[in-house]
């Protein structure tokens, strides 16, 4: 397919000459319309939004009737339902920028976006305590094997519990590993210290100075693997990291080694993991996000004792929804004012764009997604 130019005239104009009509901000439509009233439903995207711009649903039962949709829209904000890969991409003439209210991006094809000249948001440090929160919950539910030791109580196997525990080392002088040492895995590494875990991480897009800075002692992949008891994945979905823990590196790994998952289901490769857990390589494991979405029924990791499932919801708590949803409504606003928005996730747009550079960009962690 041939690749847009970066920046259109007519997408200066719509960001440098604003119209006195006001700009169109479509939205997926979402799952369930409960509200008739648009400014009800999207009252703390409007917060922001609603002096710059109007929102419009589109609905998106496919590619091809949400191109329609949203081709004369100026943004779109979007989370879940069809992903924006460059068939759609290529086709939002109007648009410049589109928002995710999510730290992961895998819902939109960033390259095409960028090659489009088109700005992706997305919200990295909204619900970050959350995500830890649920990531220290999975394991220590594994590593205490609480399925197990919850079913021994209920169905009259008491006396099984502790000779399972006995087995298992106490926490205190332990290795948690971190995969990537972003936002979510620096508050994960704070919680783990205090249960008096060893903490090291890899991460090839943040620098060890930074690492260290917090405590954690940064290695390199196969260090990480080999050094491990419990291993924890925080990093972003893409290609680099796609079934990075697959046979060859569980194989690496100690015996009897945990791992925990809140980031992205593809970056564990699932049958390889069940293997691995069935062979007792894996001791157990903890897992918020799965490689398909919700799972199928016959899904072995949904039905081993030694693992937690569930259903993607480290993030979610009464803070979570609302402070995301103004968060994109902000960014959004900056963008169709003219200006940079907080939190870009392909920063080598922004020169090629009119956009002001309002405030210092954060690059503390490299490609920030």
């Amino acid at each position: 397919m041939t690749a847009k130019k970066p920046m259109t005239q007519e997408k200066m104009k719509n960001i440098k000459k604003p119209k006195k009509l006001k700009k169109r901000v479509a939205m997926q439509l979402p799952r369930r319309a409960a509200v008739a009233n648009l400014k009800q439903r999207y009252a703390l995207e409007l917060e922001a939004l609603g002096s710059v711009a109007e929102i419009v649903e589109v609905a998106s039962p496919s590619p091809a009737a949400f191109v329609e949709g949203a081709a004369d829209c100026d943004a779109v904000i979007t989370s879940w339902g069809i992903r924006l890969d460059e068939s759609i991409v290529s086709r939002l003439d109007k648009c410049v920028v589109i928002a995710l209210g999510s730290v992961g991006v895998d819902m939109v094809d960033v390259e095409a976006a960028t090659r489009a000249g088109i700005v992706v948001t997305n919200t990295p440090d909204v619900f970050i305590e959350e995500v830890a929160d649920h990531a220290m919950m999975l394991l220590l539910s594994a590593i205490r094997r609480t399925k197990e030791q919850d079913l021994f109580a209920t169905n009259g196997d008491w006396h099984k519990g502790r000779p399972q525990l006995n087995h298992v080392p106490r926490l205190m002088g332990c290795t948690l590993g971190l995969v990537s040492f972003g936002n979510v895995a620096r508050c994960t590494a704070a919680r783990a210290k205090a249960f008096g875990l060893h903490v090291i991480a890899y991460d090839p897009y943040v620098s060890e100075l930074t690492i260290s800075e917090h405590g954690v002692e940064p290695v390199p992949w196969g260090e990480l693997l080999e050094r491990s008891d419990y291993i924890s994945v925080h990093s972003p979905d893409n290609e680099e990291t796609r079934h990075s823990l697959n046979a060859g590196a569980f194989a690496a790994m100690k015996d009897g080694v945990v791992v925990v998952n809140t980031a992205r289901g593809p970056i564990v490769k699932e049958k390889d993991l069940v293997d691995a857990l069935r062979s007792g390589k894996v001791q157990a494991a903890g897992l918020d996000v799965l490689e398909q979405e919700p799972p199928a029924a016959d899904n072995p990791l949904l039905h081993m004792p030694n693992v937690i499932v569930t259903p993607h919801v480290a993030s979610a708590s009464t803070r979570m929804r609302p402070t995301a949803r103004r968060r994109v409504g902000r960014d959004v606003a900056l963008v169709l004012r003219g200006k940079w928005p907080m939190s870009c996730v392909n920063p080598a747009v922004l020169p090629k764009t009119p956009l002001e550079r309002w405030q210092p960009y954060p690059m503390n962690r490299g490609p920030n997604r």
